[in-house]
């Protein structure tokens, strides 16, 4: 009898579970944090400073007027190289074959011949240190088979990253009609650049170096390695077209920051223009941690679930961009239901977690489920009943 009335519970309890439940409400993403500008002018034609680590602006100046960009182009011949060693298609100590294109560049280069051999380490070193436009073109038609080819390659890397008001002609920067970006562009591919390849800095904090066992010597173009503390790169350029331009990143105590300068008039304008962008991020933000929720749960009931908990996965405490000074007064607090209902998908976002400081709200992050929480079933219960059977 009491088998029956189980039988008969667990039935009901499946067709009332026939008309699901929503699941818990997901709050909006927040919109991106704008600091306010700070008076004064730099003199170039366009500037960027991003904080590396979270992607904010804290100075602009006509970001995203369309502009020549030089042998800055050079980050994204980088790129695109570096992807192809990520993915196995070519290795550093690969022969680059050298071309009569690529012998026929001109402005920076190391001279190089055609039928001459380096290997892929040395040619990246060629490009990070010297800015060679031969060696570019070269890695360029190695990469990517023909200059025009790699150049479309670089174009459609462009609209991934969300590079929108850039048009890529040559891998070298030398000027082309429509051959375009724009400072915000800019900033955007340094950052990707340095967070998903930072090994580039083991090139581009080279100050001298050579090639030819000697007979070539190679002197970075970024004069700020020798001058300003904590600098690690990026990429200089120079044409007529583009005037002098830097996209300049460094770091200080935990903070990374990227100064882009389009369009100085002279190579000592661009340093101080980035020096001066560099020292207002690191005077005046700091990058601080995160703080961890106190007492947060580490799971929450659910009901008509199979399950009755599922456990909580909490966003790592990242870094957060801060007025300098403000990082102490920071403080976390939890947007949590009581209780959920099934289903719930594994990664379903159940929640917020909300940074607060002195100005308000600063940011939040979704608190996700841990696993799959299936609701319960008519065929779920059948199986609940028949192991409850077997183990009488």
């Amino acid at each position: 009898m009491w088998k029956k009335r189980m039988l008969a519970g667990l039935l009901a309890l499946a067709a009332a579970l026939s008309i699901a439940l929503p699941a818990a409400a997901q709050e909006g993403e927040q919109p991106a944090r704008r600091f306010a500008q700070p008076d004064f002018d730099v003199p170039c034609r366009a500037a960027m400073l991003i904080c590396r680590q979270t992607g904010e602006v804290l100075y602009e100046k006509n970001a995203d007027q369309q502009m020549p960009i030089a042998s800055i182009t050079k980050v994204m011949t980088l790129m695109l190289t570096f992807d192809a060693l990520a993915a196995g298609k070519v290795s550093l100590q690969d022969i680059v074959p050298v071309s009569t294109h690529a012998y026929n560049m001109g402005g920076s280069q190391i001279w190089l011949e055609p039928g001459e051999q380096f290997t892929l380490d040395e040619m990246i070193k060629a490009i990070c240190v010297a800015s060679a436009n031969d060696a570019a073109v070269a890695v360029a038609e190695f990469i990517g088979g023909s200059e025009p080819v790699f150049a479309g390659m670089m174009n459609e890397k462009a609209a991934q990253l969300g590079m929108t008001g850039t048009v890529y002609k040559n891998a070298c920067g030398l000027d082309e009609e429509g051959h375009l970006s724009t400072a915000r562009d800019v900033a955007t591919l340094s950052r990707a650049m340095l967070n998903t390849y930072p090994q580039v800095t083991e090139y581009t904090t080279i100050w001298m170096d050579s090639l030819r066992g000697g007979a070539t010597q190679l002197v970075n173009t970024n004069k700020l390695l020798q001058r300003y503390s904590g600098i690690n790169g990026l990429k200089t350029g120079t044409t007529s077209g583009a005037g002098v331009c830097i996209s300049a990143s460094a770091s200080r105590d935990g903070l990374d920051l990227i100064a882009v300068v389009l369009g100085a008039n002279s190579s000592a304008e661009r340093f101080d223009t980035a020096t001066a962008l560099l020292d207002y991020g690191f005077a005046n933000f700091e990058l601080a941690a995160c703080p961890q929720p106190q007492d947060a749960p580490a799971s929450l009931p659910v009901e008509r679930g199979v399950s009755r908990q599922v456990t909580l996965q909490y966003p790592q405490g990242e870094g957060v961009l801060v007025k300098k000074g403000d990082g102490a007064g920071l403080s976390v607090t939890l947007e949590l239901p009581q209780k959920l209902t099934a289903p719930i998908a594994q990664g379903q976002e159940i929640g917020r977690m909300v940074l607060a400081g002195q100005e308000g709200q600063l940011g939040s992050w979704p608190v996700t489920a841990g696993e799959t929480v299936e609701a319960i079933s008519f065929a779920s219960c059948l199986e609940v009943l028949y192991k409850s059977l077997i183990t009488l």
